[in-house]
């Protein structure tokens, strides 16, 4: 009873969690009116959630002494991180609330995956939870190609801000960004960037991926899988999450060479390679600003190196919570604008730092203090826990990979996401975080 009530309510986590954003803005919105920040008593229904489900699991585990002593090597890694993260922090900025931000990206849905795979999982869980994240998947894809055209008023009245493309720490979530001056919308249906849409729509492309390659279904069946894939790519095109193209590639190549034979995978990548070399040329002979965004380019390029210079003169690191989504929560909020660009707009909003290029022009009387932000986990872990933390991750990640490589539909999952955190920090949103490591966790079951 106790594993079908925690399977249940997994799997009510995993559709509602990419749901959450939209949810805590409109609900916001309506307890509070417009223009505040979302609720923390309803942005906190998924951690209350997870800890009902971590519960249920420790009265499981404690109820089955021959788990009591269950541990391997990749149990040993995540314990390393976390008895690292403790030491580095007590020696280096010892700030309990820093920490404790640091502590909810960086290792909650890790120590999730560390209690849930320590559980036995019934033979359906799998087969429910990709179906639930194939329904939602293309859901919010269906929603997000849908609100592509609608005016600013429509998220304006459904509690989002009436600013774009901004992230304000004590404001309602910006409901789109564009790129640049040439107005282009990147979706993000219902959750807090397009980033993340991105990344999260990668879980259903995955499994998608798999059942069309397989091919193994009814026509029908087949003919919807084509429909959902196409639903699903149409959405991670229109993020222009550039970071969610490359792993959605790689993902797919990767499901070819898994899946099909080697004739017919050669002739794929060389219809792919084709392919993609068109659209990158149509791309940059008439909309270049789409692929090569000077500011956001720079920063990708610019923000790893700033961050690989700190750890070489950090090496144990500068702690939990300095860097990444944890940073952005005690940090100002910064924007930052090409040469030459306007910053008028920005006068009647005083809570705002602008800099336009790498001179701050608001405010003038204080100088602000930007998050720290490596554009890349692999650096954030390292900029935080030194050249041990980075080590020790990175290794973890592998350990996971090669012990999930006959288990398509999550290795693939788990590699995409991986992918794009060279480039992002893609672990930040719980929304993949958690669905990806409890998804890991039913696979990589501790053996006896």
């Amino acid at each position: 009873m106790l594993q079908r009530l925690r399977e249940s309510l997994i799997l009510l986590l995993i559709a509602l969690l990419p749901l959450h954003a939209f949810l805590v803005t409109v609900g916001t919105k309506m307890l509070e009116g417009p223009g505040h920040a979302p609720l923390t008593i309803l942005a906190l229904w998924k951690e209350g959630l997870l800890a009902i489900i971590l519960c249920i699991a420790f009265i499981e585990w404690a109820r089955n002494q021959e788990r009591w002593f269950d541990f391997d090597l990749i149990d040993l890694f995540i314990v390393a991180l976390v008895v690292l993260s403790i030491v580095v922090t007590f020696f280096t900025h010892g700030d309990l609330k820093l920490f404790i931000f640091g502590f909810k990206y960086d290792f909650i849905p890790l120590l999730a995956f560390f209690a849930l795979r320590r559980v036995d999982w019934s033979d359906t869980f799998a087969r429910y939870a990709l179906r639930v994240l194939v329904f939602v998947g293309v859901t919010i894809a269906t929603y997000g190609i849908v609100t592509i055209r609608l005016p600013q008023s429509f998220f304006v009245w459904l509690g989002y801000s009436d600013l774009h493309s901004l992230y304000l720490p004590d404001a309602p979530i910006a409901a789109f960004q564009q790129i640049g001056d040439i107005g282009i919308r990147r979706i993000q249906s219902t959750m807090s960037g397009p980033n993340q849409l991105g990344l999260w729509l990668l879980l259903p492309w995955s499994v998608l991926c798999v059942r069309y390659l397989r091919g193994n279904v009814t026509s029908y069946a087949l003919r919807v899988t084509v429909s959902f894939l196409i639903i699903v790519g149409i959405a991670i095109v229109l993020t222009f999450s550039r970071s969610a193209w490359i792993a959605a590639a790689v993902v797919t190549v990767i499901a070819y060479r898994s899946l099909r034979p080697a004739e017919e995978y050669r002739r794929f990548i060389l219809q792919l390679t084709t392919f993609i070399l068109e659209v990158l040329t149509l791309i940059i002979l008439f909309v270049p600003s789409i692929l090569v965004r000077v500011t956001s380019s720079l920063d990708h390029i610019t923000r790893p190196l700033e961050a690989i210079q700190i750890i070489r003169e950090n090496p144990i690191g500068l702690g939990l919570g300095t860097a990444g989504p944890a940073s952005n929560r005690v940090s100002d909020a910064c924007v930052y604008l090409d040469v030459g660009s306007d910053f008028t707009w920005a006068s009647d909003r005083p809570d705002l730092c602008v800099f336009v290029g790498t001179t701050q022009v608001q405010p003038l009387d204080h100088r602000c203090k930007c998050p720290l932000l490596p554009e890349n986990w692999y650096l954030q872990i390292g900029v935080e826990l030194g050249i041990l933390g980075f080590v020790l991750f990175v290794t973890l990640i592998v350990l996971v990979l090669r012990s999930l490589r006959r288990e398509h539909e999550t290795f693939l999952i788990l590699l995409g996401i991986s992918i794009a955190a060279i480039f992002l920090h893609a672990w930040e949103d719980s929304a993949v975080a958690l669905t990806v490591w409890i998804l890991v966790a039913h696979r990589l079951i501790v053996k006896h």
